[in-house]
């Protein structure tokens, strides 16, 4: 196998655009208040292991279920739909989990950062490039979610209170329109 450095940044920054964790900022923060920590650790671990094991079995582990990848898209789409509505609105749909581990788990590490488009993507991208290129864009972007995941309050500090609203505001209307165009996209395809 030859070492391709072009399709290892295709495929890492492909997975980046898709994953979105710095627009993600602003729900992370929200949700950080509400569950009292990320555990950022545990959420990187989880959604990494997520992503490996979709690497490896996503399409059988779908496949046992009896659901195909445009069904588990629309899923997914209409809980990050629900997510961006809170953060535009400012109504909490979400309801912190008595246990913040669980937290961790629902709505952290999946469908936040390893939510039903990265899944797909992974999915996809394994289709079309080595599966060790696919697994080092993985990782690299695990290194990114953690530094940011752990940065939180630095950026809280540096953007201050306006700031955060304001980007929660913005990113919430690009969750609702991601979440609307991954709907969409793949409802298309089931009615067919």
């Amino acid at each position: 196998m030859k070492f391709d450095l072009n399709q290892l940044l295709t495929v890492t920054f492909t997975l980046f655009a898709v994953i979105d964790i710095v627009g993600s900022i602003p729900l992370l923060h929200a949700l950080k208040k509400k569950i009292g920590g990320l555990h950022e650790g545990k959420a990187t671990l989880i959604s990494g292991a997520l992503m490996v094991l979709f690497l490896f079995g996503g399409e059988q582990f779908l496949h046992i279920l009896g659901v195909d990848q445009r069904s588990f898209a629309v899923g997914g789409s209409i809980v990050i739909f629900i997510l961006g509505l809170e953060m535009v609105l400012g109504v909490e749909f979400f309801k912190s989990e008595p246990d913040a581990k669980a937290s961790v788990v629902v709505p952290i590490a999946f469908p936040l950062i390893a939510g039903s488009g990265t899944l797909t993507t992974i999915m996809s991208l394994k289709a079309n490039y080595e599966t060790t290129t696919v697994l080092l864009g993985i990782l690299v972007n695990l290194i990114f979610i953690f530094i940011v995941l752990k940065s939180m309050d630095f950026i809280e500090r540096i953007l201050g209170q306006a700031g955060m609203i304001a980007i929660r505001k913005f990113f919430g209307v690009v969750l609702l329109a991601i979440a609307v165009k991954i709907f969409s996209t793949n409802l298309r395809g089931l009615l067919k």
